[in-house]
Order: structure tokens, then C-alpha cells, then sequence
């Protein structure tokens, strides 16, 4: 039969998360600390109103740009929590997460071979979704900045071709995030070459040790930061899938057209529920909060304590530890892990080729899950010593 697919995703690998993980399929007394998803059910009165919706019969497309409702909750919530103004008629998209809004953003300005900035370590879908738009994504090592991106870093990487970057914070998988100070430092870089900013802050709520600032709040640059938030880390709504894009009018109106001819709308039951989770979520999400910053506390002590180096996460719920002093593979080590202790982790080169000495650890499971796969670790790497 004659090969009928596109040679642009012939080329491009599977998602290093997904592809390992279906070695843990079948598998018996498996703890995963793999999947980037909270461990709690969405908060009651957000299921309610999700509930109460359908009840009164709410099944219909909306606007392909969302429920007013919801746009109007998004622009007050921004308004009232970090000063940013942004009109819900013109400059606010509600999307099918965020991954559908990088999506979207990307295609809606990109040229054939414009290249975007990645900084590596990456959440796996941002390289992919540039080559799908057509353009070139060129990934900045930043190993040797704990992680972080830097002025001068960054500025190596620019070139006449260089269209923008999509920047996470705080960040999957490294769990950094940037202070007020450190990201006035990047937005002067940004402004000076005229660089779109993907501005993918879907864990901001989830920032421990400093209050978060959304770039699009530093002044000028508002004017080229596309800032993409959603529902389902903060609020444990993964599977209701609403995210929500803000930006520019021009670009929001293009990112609208593809939307409209891709997907239509958003499901109005989710939105029904976002707009709930705006109005009385925020109690849950500081409740959620707390735990993970616990768990990261224990997760993190306890790593050192086994030998694998990892840096404290400011946000987010992952830690990125070193397996360096094993002297393995990250995937061979997550394979034996698997194998031989039932422990599931991702590699690090799923996040970037470079991370051969990384893995990456989700907390967002109980604490007696933690507990039993950090004690399933420790025996791993002892025996590892021993040999």
C-alpha cells in the first residue's frame, strides 16, 4: 500500500511520556509517580456546577470563543489577582486546555522555517507543535543555570530568523519558576528583538516560595506575550479540558479562525464548571497547595538523603533529580526501576536529548504512595552501589 503519511509526522517521535508508559500497561502493584496529573477529584462545587448545567439543559455549541460567562469570569479574576486587563469580547479564547492554545498560537503566526526558543529542559509537546506550524524550534541547554533561562543565554540563541519563544513557568519538568526581578531581566531581551511570548503559566497558583508574576504584567511587554492559563492543574480538572488564551486582538482573532474550523467550541459543561472553579475555587486550590508543598519537601529530602542531587522546585509538582551518581542511562534506569521494583518515572530525555542523567518524579500522588516509591528507590539504588 502506498504510504500516505506526512512525512513531517512520519519523522517525529512519540511522546517520551506516553511511549515508556505503555510498558507500565498490564503491570501488577505498579506506583507511578509518572503522569503529570493531580491525585484529587475536582472540588465538589465545581463538579456541581458541571452537574447543575446539564440539568437545566445546557448541551449547545457556544461562541467559538467561549461562554461570555466565562470570559468575562477570566478577565475579572486576572484583573482582581494580578492587575492584567484583558477585554473578554477581543482579547480572551477559551481552549480545549493549553496544549490547544500553544497549538493554536503557534500556527496562527508562524511561517514556514521561523524558528521559536525552547528552553530545554521542555514539557514534551512544545518542539512537535512548532514543526507541525512550520516552523524550526531551537532548544536552549540550560543545564548550567539550575534550569533557568538567562538573559545572556538566551540572547546566543537569537538570530534574524527567531520568531519567539514558549516559555514555561513554573516549569515542566524542572518544577523552576522565575522571581519578579529575574523575568524584568528576560522581558528587556524579549522587547529589545520584538519576540512573541507563548507564555504557558498553567501552574502559577501552584508557586511556593514567592508570589508568581505574569510576564504580561511587566509593562510593554503585554503587547507580545501570549498568556495561556487553564483549569486543570490549580483545580484538578484535567479531564474537563478548558484552558484559556489572552493576548493582542489581531492574534486572538486568528487564533479564533483555526479554532472555529478545528474544534468549534469548548465543551459547555466544562465551561459551565470553570466558571464555578473562578468564583469559589479558591479555597481548594490553597488546600492543594499546602499538600504539595509538603510532599515536595519530603520528596525532595528524600532523594538526597538516597544520593540522587535534586534542586528544590519552586512550583509546579515534579522534581528533576540527578541519577548521575549511578552512572546509568536515564533509560535503562527507569526500566530496571520499572522492572525490578515497580516504581514507574520518565526519563529525562523525553523532556530534552541532552538529559541523560535526569528523571522526572511527579508528587501529585498520595503521601503513602510517595512513601512506598521513594522506599521501592532507595533499595533500587543501593543494590546499584553494591555491584
Amino acid at each position: 500500500m502506498k504510504n500516505y503519511i506526512s512525512r513531517k509526522v512520519e519523522v517525529m517521535k512519540p511522546s517520551g511520556i506516553r511511549a515508556f508508559f505503555d510498558l507500565v500497561l498490564g503491570m501488577k502493584d505498579v506506583v507511578s509517580l509518572g503522569v503529570g496529573e493531580p491525585d484529587f477529584v475536582t472540588p465538589w462545587e465545581i463538579r456541581e456546577a458541571g452537574i447543575s448545567s446539564l440539568e437545566q439543559g445546557y448541551t449547545s455549541y457556544t461562541s467559538n470563543k467561549g461562554l461570555m460567562k466565562l470570559r468575562m469570569a477570566v478577565s475579572q479574576y486576572l484583573k482582581k489577582t494580578y492587575g492584567l486587563d484583558y477585554s473578554p469580547e477581543e482579547e480572551i479564547l477559551i481552549t480545549v486546555g493549553v496544549s490547544e492554545g500553544v497549538d493554536l498560537a503557534l500556527r496562527a503566526v508562524m511561517e514556514p522555517h521561523d524558528k521559536i526558543i525552547v528552553p530545554s529542559p521542555s514539557y514534551v509537546s512544545y518542539g512537535p507543535m512548532t514543526e507541525l506550524a512550520g516552523g524550526v524550534p531551537v532548544y536552549v541547554d540550560t543545564r548550567k543555570d539550575n534550569f533557568k533561562l538567562t538573559p545572556r543565554n538566551l540572547e546566543r540563541h537569537i538570530d534574524a530568523k527567531t520568531k519567539g519563544i514558549i516559555f514555561n513557568y513554573p516549569s515542566n519538568p524542572s518544577g523552576v519558576s522565575y522571581t519578579r526581578k529575574e523575568l524584568k531581566s528576560l522581558a528587556g531581551v524579549f522587547l529589545r528583538h520584538k519576540l512573541l511570548v507563548f507564555s504557558d503559566e498553567i501552574y502559577c497558583d501552584l508557586t511556593y516560595d514567592f508570589d508568581h508574576t505574569p510576564l504580561a504584567s511587566l509593562g510593554k511587554i503585554k503587547d507580545y506575550v501570549i498568556y495561556l492559563n487553564g483549569f486543570s492543574k490549580s483545580y484538578a480538572m484535567t479531564g474537563w479540558r478548558v484552558g484559556y488564551a489572552c493576548g493582542p486582538k489581531e492574534i486572538i482573532n486568528a487564533m479564533t479562525k483555526i479554532h472555529q474550523y478545528t474544534i468549534m467550541c469548548v465543551s459547555i459543561t466544562s465551561q459551565m464548571a470553570a466558571c464555578e472553579g473562578l468564583h469559589v475555587g479558591a479555597k481548594s486550590v490553597e488546600e492543594m497547595k499546602r499538600e504539595y508543598k509538603r510532599r515536595r519537601e519530603f520528596v525532595v529530602s528524600e532523594l538526597n538523603r538516597i544520593g540522587l542531587s535534586c534542586h528544590k522546585p519552586q512550583g509546579a509538582f515534579y522534581a528533576f533529580p540527578s541519577i548521575k551518581s549511578t552512572g546509568m542511562h536515564c533509560l535503562d534506569f527507569s526500566k530496571r526501576l520499572l522492572a525490578e521494583e515497580r516504581v514507574a518515572v520518565v526519563p529525562g530525555t523525553a523532556f530534552g536529548d541532552e538529559l541523560t542523567e535526569y528523571i522526572r518524579i511527579s508528587y501529585a500522588s498520595s503521601f503513602e504512595k510517595l512513601k512506598e516509591a521513594l522506599r521501592r528507590i532507595d533499595v533500587f539504588v543501593k543494590k546499584r552501589k553494591e555491584k
